[in-house]
């Protein structure tokens, strides 16, 4: 049975709570204090790379923008959503799961999300590696293995520590992280600015309606579909009395405002250099220090690396809260440092064996997107169900309201996910062991693997429909059940 307890409590300097209920009395806050922690999260240079990445999938500049603005806004959006859960429920997302899966019919996502929420931890520190050794290759230094060791060795020491110390630590680090980067961020972007050749961007033929939804896609598994499995995470730390509509604008803003920016400045400088565009495929922050001068070169070594740190740093957060909430019996700062073991391991592959990073990455967003993207579908849609608040004590016990199983909710991200997988492709060079993929394009009618629709990838945006639609028909009841026993029952 979960306890309620302060959330400042600390061991030393490291928090101690973990998947425990935070009381009314002990929670702080306003909503715009949301904004520091998703802002600083996401004003990664790795926002501009994504223009490279876009428009890969042969579309105009304008399609590309309009692509970017919807799919950034709108994933975030869903982001604001599942924080007004964490407000109302002052437990962590994967906690707040278990109402619609069941106690332990939800240790499913919460294995996927701890999956996914180690494998961003993974690209986002090889990613910090990669930039510093370009960086001082271009400096005219040595940016071989030893480069590599040392930047990898300072990268997870930042992540890893302020993961083990927890969520007090990691708050101030985002401020200082936020206000750093997002100067340096804008001198980064006016030292571009005289490289867009705006004749080369108009110039971009449009695409096909396919390529459109392929890159809407992309850019919606890159950006707030990413966060939506963590985004009550740190809302749940607010009093219930905060305003719901602060919470969901400052959670979408915070996330939403940077890579809104920076993905278009991107598209301007991809559209511009075809040159630069293809080096982004192998290194794709580094490949920005091309058209930096070199009085520059460690400033933007500095920006890189905090940006990325600062995702990284809520990832492994909320890694180590999905391992918990998978049933593994161990202290959060324990769970925290065995996520960075792996993300370790990972960033070695990634930054020192791996032919590219382009292929895998986008390889990893929509196949694991498609059953996250399922799961938010139940999520979003049995909050929007609820009239009531959470009952907070039952969402530790499989005897309670909530259940062992909540089958519909399982099997409907199981069949979000079959279907999705059969509607996704990722003909982009990755391992053959994923060429399965697919394999309801054809039965469909969609031309196949190799059709028009092949890099529609279609299956998330269904995946995401199937968890929503489905849960809206079928939880209505169970809902209703769940709400109709005294909330004075769990408390």
């Amino acid at each position: 049975m979960s306890t309620t307890i302060d959330p400042g409590r600390t061991a030393g300097a490291i928090e101690v709570v973990g998947l425990d209920t935070i009381a009314e009395a002990d929670r702080r806050g306003r909503p715009r204090d949301l904004f520091w922690p998703w802002f600083a999260a996401n004003i990664s240079v790795l926002a501009l790379s994504y223009g490279s990445f876009i428009l890969g999938n042969g579309i105009s500049f304008l399609q590309a923008t309009i692509v970017a603005v919807v799919g950034i806004v709108v994933s975030f959006a869903l982001c604001g959503v599942v924080a007004l859960a964490g407000k109302r429920g002052s437990a962590p997302t994967m906690v707040l799961s278990r109402a619609a899966f069941g106690v332990n019919g939800n240790r499913l996502p919460a294995v996927l999300s701890w999956i996914l929420t180690v494998g961003w931890e993974t690209v986002l520190a090889a990613l910090a590696v990669l930039a510093t050794s370009t960086v001082f290759r271009e400096l005219g230094w040595d940016g071989g293995p030893v480069t590599k060791v040392v930047a990898l060795i300072v990268v997870a020491a930042l992540i890893v520590g302020a993961g083990v110390a927890g969520f007090t630590v990691i708050m101030r680090l985002q401020q200082w992280i936020t206000v750093i980067t997002a100067v340096l961020t804008v001198v980064y972007v006016i030292l571009a600015v005289p490289h867009i050749r705006f004749d080369a961007v108009a110039n971009l033929a449009a695409g096909s309606p396919q390529a459109v939804v392929g890159a809407l896609v992309f850019v919606m598994t890159g950006f707030g579909l990413g966060w939506v499995n963590a985004a009550a995470d740190y809302s749940r730390y607010l009093p219930r009395s905060a305003r719901s509509r602060g919470v969901f604008g400052w959670t979408t803003l915070g996330g939403a405002l940077a890579p809104v920016i920076l993905v278009i400045v991107g598209l301007l400088l991809a559209g511009s250099s075809k040159r630069l565009s293809d080096a982004v495929a192998g290194d794709p922050i580094g490949a920005l220090t091309s058209i930096l001068p070199v009085w520059f070169l460690v400033p933007f070594a500095l920006v890189a690396i905090l940006g990325l740190v600062g995702g990284a740093v809520l990832d492994i957060y909320s890694s180590g809260l999905a391992l918990l909430t998978a049933g593994i019996r161990i202290p959060r700062p324990v769970a925290a440092g065995i996520d960075g073991v792996v993300m370790i391991a990972g960033a070695i592959y990634v930054a020192f064996f791996a032919p590219d990073f382009s292929s895998p990455f986008q390889a990893f967003l929509v196949t694991l997107g498609t059953p996250i993207a399922a799961w938010c579908g139940v999520f979003i849609a049995d909050y929007l169900l609820r009239r009531r608040d959470y009952a907070n004590a039952e969402l530790y016990d499989a005897r309670g309201r909530y259940g062992s199983v909540r089958w519909s909710a399982v099997l409907l991200v199981l069949a979000g996910t079959a279907i999705g997988w059969g509607l996704i492709t990722n003909s982009y060079g990755v391992p053959e062991w994923l060429n399965w993929q697919g394999y309801l394009l054809g039965p469909l009618g969609l031309g196949g693997p190799t059709g028009a629709w092949q890099y529609a990838n279609l299956g998330v945006l269904v995946a995401l429909l199937i968890g929503f639609v489905g849960t809206l028909l079928l939880g209505r009841g169970a809902v209703r059940r769940q709400e109709a026993l005294p909330l004075e029952r769990a408390e």
